[in-house]
């Protein structure tokens, strides 16, 4: 089965020349919770849904709701959300890859990338810190990837905001140090997607931050805080040096992030 996009409306969606930014599910689920901060603080409409039978099927009311109107507005388990005039396009995946259909998805959405022709993509990713090889322990927890593609136009933009580039490690630890890869432990389909792409050509930057399972609030800010460095999704003000929380908008939907709170009959 292919990746079939469905619009929202009645009419024919174009996202032909836009950024498309989506989360891989990965580990503490950060990148899923950073598109949830874009969608919310950029008010992006929902113009469309992934029908996939590679996803686990979810439904559910309106992650975004800001009335009691719009609560009752439904969401499933892969969104497509975006601005015509930032030509931005965000894709929400809410539901794990079925097992085994990790490839096929893999597939369709590199299917679905190269048939609208985005001008570029941003996997927002995560990667277990337990797995850190020494030269991470140091720093930032932040690192990227770009293809080959993605080079040719940003040039040495990531250079200049000082970014850090993932560290190959040894393929053979303890063997052979002569032969680095890529290891993304936890990542999901990050690192098959980014050799695919490199690939077939496709402007792809992978963007992922070192954590662990519990309380990834903190994670999907800060991994927030450091694409809108290179995309400027919102603006910092010219007194301070970063974006803090509070200037991003969180959705109303996590306030039951961590279930609905202790009953009080228990007492």
């Amino acid at each position: 089965m292919e990746t079939v996009f469905v619009p929202s409306g009645n009419g024919s969606v174009s996202l032909k020349g836009y950024t498309l930014v989506m989360p891989v599910v990965s580990v503490g689920n950060v990148g899923q919770l950073t598109v949830d901060l874009i969608i919310s603080t950029l008010t992006l409409p929902r113009v469309g849904y992934i029908h996939s039978d590679c996803l686990l099927p979810v439904v559910g009311n309106n992650p975004y709701a800001t009335t009691l109107e719009n609560s009752t507005e439904m969401c499933v388990s892969s969104e497509v959300y975006a601005s015509a005039d930032q030509k931005l396009a965000v894709l929400q995946i809410r539901s794990p890859v079925v097992q085994g259909k990790h490839r096929s998805f893999r597939q369709q959405l590199l299917s679905w990338i190269k048939e609208n022709a985005f001008s570029k993509v941003v996997a927002l990713s995560s990667s277990y810190a337990y797995h850190r090889v020494d030269q991470q322990l140091i720093g930032t927890p932040l690192r990227y990837l770009a293809t080959p593609a993605l080079q040719t136009i940003v040039g040495d933009k990531f250079q200049t905001l000082k970014w850090k580039e993932l560290e190959r490690v040894a393929a053979f630890p303890g063997i052979s140090e002569a032969e680095e890869e890529i290891s993304i432990p936890g990542g999901g389909i990050t690192k098959s997607l980014y050799h695919n792409s490199c690939i077939e050509g496709i402007p792809l930057a992978v963007l992922l931050i070192f954590c662990s399972e519990g309380d990834n609030i903190p994670d999907a800010f800060n991994l927030l805080n450091f694409l809108n460095e290179w995309m400027e999704l919102k603006e910092k003000p010219s007194d301070q040096h970063g974006i803090t929380q509070a200037q991003w908008k969180i959705p109303s939907s996590w306030r039951l992030l961590f279930g609905s709170g202790i009953p009080p009959a228990l007492f």
